[in-house]
């Protein structure tokens, strides 16, 4: 915790009180006072740390109400775009979004815990998937491709199918088109409706609002004004207990 800091003018007036009582400096001299001033920080060079502590602080604080804001503004396009896909009870007291990149090794590697929320939290609580492919231009291949077979009622086989694929091999187009064999998706089907203007516009406009809410990495969660950015599962269900005590 930081120690509390004197306004500076505080400590420019401590700082000439004993100059004063001999005399000997005009305080109504600004380059006195600043002589002073600078004195006093030399000799006390910690206030410096002291004030960017604090001023980070602030500017923690000030980004954190920005951003609840920013969700409650957009509340219905992260939580309610009929676009989305998910899993879970339509009605569960609980809803949590996850942004994430299919090229996203930490997205990889959180997928079985997120699929398994619903059941860990006996079906309390709902989670939905939002494509931010922002890694390559392979990304944005995968998420059209899992949203296409989400047509074909196949997006959360393809979901994982695509979340299993080797990051440094398996995104080539062959590669995708076997996963979505083996998520039982009629591939041409799937290929004609990765170009529609439908699916990219779902894309882009998942885009448009993480960087309204300020996500700029995946994966990112949110339950309600929350969210909490990176893979850090203890925190999200923290959330989600909080939000389960909240609503009970």
């Amino acid at each position: 915790m930081s120690r509390k800091l004197a306004p500076l003018p505080v400590l420019a007036l401590v700082a000439l009180t004993p100059a004063c009582a001999q005399g000997d400096v005009d305080v109504t001299s600004k380059a006195a006072v600043e002589k002073i001033v600078r004195e006093y920080i030399l000799e006390n060079p910690e206030i410096i740390e002291d004030a960017l502590i604090a001023l980070s602080e602030k500017k923690a604080e000030e980004d954190a109400m920005a951003a609840r804001d920013a969700v409650q503004e957009n509340h219905d396009l992260i939580y309610k775009s009929s676009h989305d896909y998910s899993i879970g009870p339509d009605d569960a007291p609980v809803t949590l979004v996850e942004f994430f990149d299919y090229r996203c090794g930490y997205c990889k590697r959180s997928m079985e815990w997120t699929l398994a929320l619903p059941e860990e939290n006996d079906n309390k609580v709902r989670v939905i998937f939002k494509e931010l492919p922002i890694l390559t231009a392979e990304s944005e291949k995968a998420a059209l491709a899992a949203l296409a077979a989400g047509e074909q009622g196949k997006y959360a086989e393809m979901h994982r199918e695509l979340m299993t694929l080797d990051n440094s091999t398996g995104f080539d187009p062959e590669d995708i088109d076997a996963a979505a064999e083996r998520a039982g998706v009629d591939v041409a089907k799937m290929r004609a409706d990765m170009e529609s203007v439908k699916l990219q516009k779902v894309i882009a406009d998942n885009k448009s609002l993480a960087r309204k809410i300020g996500v700029d990495g995946t994966p990112a969660f949110f339950v309600g004004d929350e969210h909490v950015p990176g893979a850090d599962q203890g925190r999200v269900e923290a959330m989600i207990k909080n939000a389960l005590d909240e609503a009970s």
